[in-house]
């Protein structure tokens, strides 16, 4: 991976640690001020609301204008959502901040995910790179908070005032601007060439393929798990009788396993294709769910959170890279977008049908219920990689070619077979 590369995914990781500091901040600002707990579940919808509707445009926006116009955009945002924390700490003004800096986040994973598949030229490069990528996020979303928290508790003479929720607001608007020099001087590649029938198209045309849509199903799935996950263990911790930071220790075990595997997983890449990947992380996820209900003390809950962590956190990665294979290289933006849609109308959802199933069924049956479905999608997994991709465009690797379509960042794309 070359130092550009890296310098990217640096700043994308500073967007993002703007989203996830701001999503600690503004809740606990609102909590302090007397919002209900209404209010603030309304105020972390926000979040990913912005990312619902703006994944699509932002995709097809960046296919038109490649990476920086986007990532700028995303800075930008980030930025204003942040410094408006600074100026006027309200709730009203943190709505818009949770608007802009879930937005600013959604917009610079779409840009710098259909940037970074076009740099590769073949399926195990594809897979590095995003497991790379993959790291960026996952230590955001640890260091993002604690930096939050720790300016929030200590910068001031007296924890949690308003000024000490400045300074933290501020410290954030600083990263989008650590974020901008990080990115400045990134070079744009090659547009890849309109598609030559001259028919207009839309995302929803994505959907008619069947492997897309069989890779979309398959994310969704791990997507939910991970969301079970986070919202069921502090409801089955609560019954086990275990503290709020034996609870805490259970979900930082799962995120750390999740990093720690998506560390390993350049080095695994190279000797195991995507869809097997996923679908042994799909059966395992499917047997720890089976189990976990069955936990008695905070140990054994922590040993299946650090197994699910590993199963899961090897998803996305692998996700990626089929997603860009299976996709015409002048829309993977759009196939980013729309799967950041999905995913983000997931997370917004779900937590409700969760709730309601728990009620009905009990906090143990929700584990059952999605580890079936789960369980069951792994034989989707199977069949996706079994599926021959016929190619899209294959680069001439011969002498005579030379480094010119390399130096393009051409890479061989693969489109599956339409359904009859």
């Amino acid at each position: 991976m070359n130092r550009e590369l890296i310098r990217l995914i640096i700043g994308q990781f500073f967007v993002h640690t703007c989203m996830t500091g701001t999503r600690l901040a503004a809740p606990l600002l609102a909590l302090r001020d007397g919002h209900t707990p209404g209010a603030v579940g309304f105020l972390l919808s926000l979040f990913a609301l912005t990312q619902v509707f703006l994944a699509l445009p932002a995709g097809r926006y960046a296919d038109r204008h490649g990476f920086m116009k986007p990532m700028l955009a995303a800075i930008a945002l980030a930025f204003v959502g942040t410094a408006i924390g600074v100026a006027f700490p309200r709730f009203e003004v943190l709505c818009l901040s949770a608007l802009l800096t879930g937005a600013g986040c959604g917009i610079s994973i779409i840009a710098l995910q259909r940037h970074a598949g076009r740099v590769a030229h073949e399926a195990s490069e594809l897979r590095q790179i995003f497991s790379w990528l993959s790291l960026g996020p996952a230590i955001a979303n640890f260091l993002g908070p604690m930096v939050t928290g720790l300016i929030i508790d200590h910068s001031t003479g007296q924890a949690g005032n308003n000024l000490s929720y400045r300074i933290a607001f501020a410290v954030l608007a600083l990263f989008s601007v650590v974020a901008w020099w990080c990115v400045r001087s990134a070079q744009e590649m090659e547009p890849a060439p309109p598609k030559s029938d001259g028919q207009p198209h839309h995302a929803w045309d994505l959907l008619r393929e069947q492997s897309f849509r069989r890779l979309l199903i398959v994310n969704w799935l791990v997507a939910s798990c991970w969301d079970v996950h986070t919202f069921v263990v502090p409801l089955l911790g609560h019954d086990r009788g275990l503290s709020a930071s034996e609870i805490g220790a259970v979900l930082g075990v799962f995120a750390l396993a999740a990093f720690v595997i998506r560390v390993l997983l350049p080095a695994i890449s190279r000797h195991l294709r995507e869809m097997t990947v996923v679908m042994a992380a799909m059966v395992l996820t499917a047997a720890i769910f089976a189990v976990y209900p069955l936990m008695p003390n905070a140990w054994a809950m922590a040993f299946c959170s650090a197994l699910l962590g590993i199963g899961l956190g090897s998803v996305q990665p692998m996700a990626m890279s089929m997603l860009h294979q299976i996709t015409p290289e002048e829309r993977h933006g759009e196939a980013v977008g729309l799967r950041l849609m999905l995913i983000n109308g997931s997370s917004v959802c779900m937590p409700l049908m969760f709730g309601a199933a728990g009620a009905a069924i009990g906090v143990g049956g929700v584990f059952w219920v999605m580890g079936a479905l789960v369980g069951a999608g792994s034989r989707m997994a199977w069949v996706l990689g079994k599926t021959p991709l016929p190619t899209f465009k294959v680069i001439d690797s011969s002498p005579a070619a030379g480094p010119a379509a390399h130096a393009l960042g051409e890479k061989p794309v693969a489109m599956p077979p339409r359904e009859p």
